[in-house]
């Protein structure tokens, strides 16, 4: 068996065992809100055998043991379960929300990690001059506000005063691409903004820490143009710690947009489970934990693969 398929194997396990208990984790977190679906569906004034009888047909009157294991086994089956609220299958239910929160993550990254390493080159290439101060700052800043703020100011901007996108992120089922880009351009602008200092930042470090390098100066002592240095022989060899961040970055673009949906109004993952919290419809909720918690482990999984084989000398630790 090859080392690299070893260390694949090793970090699929861990990754289950991860999974398995956030799993756990999710679910006695959602055990502790306070309320239930019977109390929301029936009302303050309904009396305890009409929420007994309730909860018994929905399945709530079963020790949290019992539920969790019959949760779990579903899950690893791709069934959910039923929506409390609604009585539809959850798998339909979030089949769509899954694909507009995918959908608006990599509208995100696609702006995000081009500019990102852009930057981070420039950074680097101009370290210590106005121009690195000036995107440092300036990503530092966008890193500083929080996304609600950054998204109520985009929509002043480009929504309010310019009438350039829509304010609200509404899109369909079957809606053109280019519509769909432009409808949700504001909340990929937002979250762009948010992560882009992050890798920007260690482009820039990685790239600076080998620009000092013997074979790196040598490169440059041949004539061989700075640009070249850098796309050639640094960023190759930069990339493990870039990568890493990268992927960390794009988990956050899929699990952290809660508040950007929420803001857009966007119909979303985020938004069902803000909506599922309001109702007490825990199924929904505990399935959209668990797919945001799948999402980002296997990011981190790919970015522990991508930077073993772009440094192979990662299989051998020390």
């Amino acid at each position: 068996m090859s080392p690299i398929l070893k260390v694949l194997l090793r970090r699929l396990a861990l990754g289950a065992l991860t999974l398995l208990i956030v799993s756990a984790i999710i679910f006695l977190a959602v055990e502790m809100l306070p309320g239930d679906i019977a109390t929301e569906i029936l009302g303050q004034s309904a009396t305890e055998e009409t929420l007994a009888a309730l909860r018994e047909k929905l399945g709530l009157d079963q020790p949290a043991v019992v539920r969790y294991l019959d949760w779990v086994t579903g899950a690893l089956t791709g069934d959910f379960g039923m929506s409390l609220a609604n009585q539809r299958p959850i798998g339909a239910l979030i089949a769509d929300r899954a694909f507009n929160t995918f959908f608006l993550a990599g509208h995100a990254a696609l702006i995000a990690v081009p500019l990102s390493l852009f930057l981070g080159l420039v950074a680097a290439l101009y370290r210590e001059t106005l121009l690195d101060r000036l995107i440092s700052t300036s990503t530092l800043a966008a890193i500083s506000f929080p996304e609600y703020f950054v998204a109520y100011i985009l929509i002043l901007l480009f929504a309010v005063q310019l009438g350039w996108f829509p304010s609200l992120a509404s899109v369909e089922p079957g809606m053109a691409l280019a519509d769909r880009l432009h409808a949700t351009f504001l909340p990929a602008l937002t979250m762009t903004l948010i992560v882009t200092a992050h890798m920007m930042r260690m482009t820039r470090a990685a790239i600076v820490n080998l620009l000092a390098l013997p074979y790196v100066e040598m490169a440059q002592l041949k004539g061989m143009r700075r640009w070249r240095v850098i796309a050639v022989h640094a960023l190759p060899n930069a990339l493990a710690p870039i990568v890493n961040v990268i992927a960390l970055n794009l988990a956050y673009l899929i699990v952290g947009v809660v508040l950007v949906e929420v803001v857009f109004v966007y119909p979303g993952l985020g938004q069902l489970l803000v909506d599922s919290v309001a109702k007490r419809d825990f199924p929904v909720v505990q399935a959209a934990c668990l797919i945001f918690a799948a999402t980002y482990i296997l990011l981190n999984l790919a970015a522990d693969l991508i930077a073993i084989l772009s440094n192979p000398r990662l299989l051998h630790p020390r």
